[in-house]
Formats: structure tokens, C-alpha cells, sequence
């Protein structure tokens, strides 16, 4: 095999899933975490449980068994030197932290390569999108600053699709997969960097993991695609189920958000498709209400951010807000997607106040 590809993944939550997958296809995959996590994965690994078509339960995937190396440090022990592609997988308000906003600074700096597994494009993304203006859009992340080091040539995202969380009675290093779907990424402007990522598409479609005497093929793939908008399809997913799992007065699970008023959804669902449709996308590009409305069947739990939120977060990612600001530019609104802004908002200020 060629050289690994070594890769630096912010984050070592969702993060994991994606750093194992690498070391199954024989790359490196170094996680930025906690000083606790961190010491937790170099001690034990990352245990990734999934379900797998024809096997019954779940199927445990172990990295210290892998062909490839994962291993975790804190932010003041990394270094973009020596990294082929940097993955951005921590939510985006944390990016402001101490010590990750210097990281992040320094991979900047470096034009270290940057494929981001946030659910909230990062502005310098954004700029790849024809026409849109950054400026109105800025007071939708938490610390919008964080990205200005950054080329917009040298960042593509990644739609993170897979449904996956960290059962709570489990240590930090276990992540289970709910719905196995793939990751989606954007290529490169520059072909020499879209590389990177085909050859991880490649790897990772062509590893086989050993289960009790077979070797099987396991879901959560990487597929490339040369449309900037394909990622972007996760944004009605979002604003028509996750976000929505988030009331006034409590949360509810992204099955009973979507399903429980499926006219509402779909209304929501759509409006954000025909915004992305306005932006250049194709209707290729997008997901069909149909497909989403039966994954949501599987997905019985609250969202993140809605979990987040329950939990007293100050600050979540707000692909609602920024949905909604975007649509502005377009000259579009929707009353609905406004009340969801408006119900997020509410709820992250009475933690706020409550922390104050």
C-alpha cells in the first residue's frame, strides 16, 4: 500500500466514526479531544458499534485492531505540520475555545487542506457558493472570526449523514451508529486536493472488516461529488427534523418532529430545497422529502443540538439561522423556518440568562 494518509480530525465524538473508518482503509487519523479523552483512546482505542445489512445486532469495530493508526491529543499538543487533509468535526461553537482557536489558526496559516463534518457550513466554505454575500451571515456562528485565516480554495465540507451518538452509560471512547448512511463531501477547487479525498473514497469503499470468521463489508462510506451543493442537502434534514425537535417548553425526538405533522415537514422540507435550488443546486443534488420522512422512522431520540439545548448549551450551531439569512438574500421567507429560528433563539437565551 502507498503511503497513509495522515489526517488531523477535530473532535473525538462524532469525529470517531469518521477516524475509524480511516484506520479500517489504513490511514492515520489523529483526534483532538479533552486531555481526558484523549489518554481514554490511546489507552483503549475507538469502539464504533453499527448495525450491518444481514447480520443480526450490532457489529463491533475496535480501531486497535485496524490496519491504520487512531490516536487522540489535546489541543496544545497538535500541529498541522506532517497532515495531509485537516477534518473539522467538532461543533462550531467550540472552535472559539482556548486552545482549539489557536489550532484551527495555525492550520489556516499553514494552507493545511479542510474537509468539515459540521452540520454549518464554514463561511469560507460559503464563498464557493456564486453570488452569496458574507457579510449579513457572519452573526449566525458563534465567533465568526475564527475563519478569516482561511482560502476558500483550501476548505470543502462534508454532509455528516450517518446518525450516530455516545450511549451516556458508556466511557467517551464508545459511539454508536443509528442510521449508517454515508458521508457526502464537495470536491476540492484544485484537483490535486480532490485527490486526497478520492483515494479516501477508494480505500474506504474497498476495506473489509473480520467478523467471526468473515470479512464483511461495513456501511458509512465517503463518497466525492463535483457539485459544491450536494452537502447542502442536509440543511432541509435539519431544519425540517432536528431543529424542530426543540419546543418551547421541552424536546422531542427528531421521528415525532417529522412525522408528527407531516405537512408541516414537508413544507419546511421543500421550502429549503427550493432555497437551494435558487443558490445553482440541481435537483439531483438534493434528497427526496419521501427518502427522509422513512429514515426518520429509525431516528428515535432527540437531535444534538435539541440535547444540547435540554442540557443548558449557551450556544449550538445554527444552520437555522443562517438558512433563514441566506433566504433573505434570495428574497425568500418562510413563515414556518421563521418560528423555528425564533423557538431556538428563545430557548438559548433562557439558558443564557439562567448561566449568568
Amino acid at each position: 500500500m502507498k503511503n497513509p494518509v495522515n489526517v488531523l480530525v477535530f473532535g473525538a465524538s462524532y469525529g470517531s466514526l469518521l477516524a475509524t473508518k480511516l484506520a479500517l482503509a489504513g490511514h492515520s487519523a489523529m483526534m483532538v479531544c479533552t486531555q481526558a479523552e484523549a489518554e481514554l483512546f490511546n489507552s483503549e482505542g475507538a469502539i464504533v458499534r453499527m448495525p450491518v445489512k444481514g447480520r443480526q445486532g450490532l457489529t463491533e469495530i475496535r480501531s486497535r485492531g485496524l490496519p491504520g493508526k487512531l490516536s487522540a491529543c489535546t489541543p496544545a499538543e497538535a500541529s498541522p505540520a506532517g497532515y495531509d487533509l485537516a477534518v473539522l468535526g467538532m461543533q462550531e461553537p467550540q472552535y472559539r475555545s482556548s486552545g482549539v482557536r489557536e489550532l484551527l489558526a495555525a492550520v489556516a496559516k499553514a494552507k493545511l487542506p479542510c474537509m468539515s463534518i459540521m452540520n454549518i457550513p464554514p463561511l469560507p466554505y460559503l464563498e464557493r457558493i456564486p453570488g452569496l454575500q458574507m457579510a449579513p451571515l457572519r452573526d449566525c456562528y458563534t465567533d465568526a472570526a475564527v475563519w478569516d485565516g482561511f482560502d476558500p480554495k483550501l476548505m470543502t465540507l462534508c454532509s455528516p449523514d450517518p446518525q450516530a451518538f455516545r450511549p451516556p452509560e458508556e466511557k467517551a471512547n464508545v459511539l454508536q451508529v443509528r442510521l449508517p448512511t454515508n458521508f457526502k463531501a464537495a470536491r476540492f477547487d484544485a484537483e490535486t486536493l480532490t485527490a486526497i479525498l478520492r483515494r479516501l473514497e477508494a480505500d474506504i469503499e474497498a476495506a473489509r472488516f473480520e467478523a467471526g470468521g468473515e470479512r464483511i463489508e461495513l456501511p458509512v462510506k465517503l463518497k466525492v461529488h463535483d457539485s459544491v451543493f450536494v452537502p447542502l442537502a442536509k440543511w432541509a434534514m435539519l431544519l425540517a427534523g432536528n431543529y424542530r425537535c426543540i419546543q418551547k417548553d421541552g424536546v422531542r425526538p427528531i421521528k415525532e418532529a417529522v412525522l408528527g405533522d407531516l405537512e408541516t415537514s414537508r413544507a419546511v422540507y421543500e421550502w429549503v430545497v427550493s432555497l437551494c435550488l435558487s443558490l445553482g443546486a440541481e435537483q439531483k443534488d438534493m434528497v427526496p422529502f419521501e427518502k427522509y420522512a422513512g429514515a426518520a422512522q429509525s431516528l428515535v431520540t432527540p437531535s444534538s443540538a435539541a440535547r444540547a439545548v435540554a442540557g443548558g448549551a449557551q450556544y449550538i450551531e445554527r444552520t437555522d439561522r443562517l438558512v433563514k439569512a441566506i433566504g433573505a438574500q434570495k428574497g425568500m421567507r418562510s413563515a414556518k423556518v421563521d418560528e423555528i429560528v425564533a423557538v431556538v433563539d428563545a430557548r438559548l437565551e433562557t439558558n443564557r440568562k439562567a448561566a449568568a
